[in-house]
């Protein structure tokens, strides 16, 4: 299935604020979001992965749907 979350702003947050979680927080992923908050992103390795993740499409909001549309659609 296909979130509802933005990949373009998921990409954007974890690009400019992927250290303190903010992208896992945008997907409702509250639990590694605070993590990646107390942690600098899990010392860097999960912020980079995160990143790959997203720029390829593999990447998930907290239901398991794949973020694939780059611009919301309500």
């Amino acid at each position: 299935m296909e979130s509802n979350k933005s990949r373009l702003i998921t990409l954007l947050l974890c690009i400019f604020l992927g250290e303190f979680g903010l992208h896992r927080f945008y997907v409702g992923k509250i639990g590694t979001g605070v993590i990646w908050l107390v942690t600098a992103g899990f010392f860097g390795i999960g912020w980079i992965v995160d990143l790959i993740m997203i720029i390829i499409g593999s990447f998930t909001d907290k239901s398991g749907n794949f973020l694939t549309k780059w611009i919301k659609e309500d």
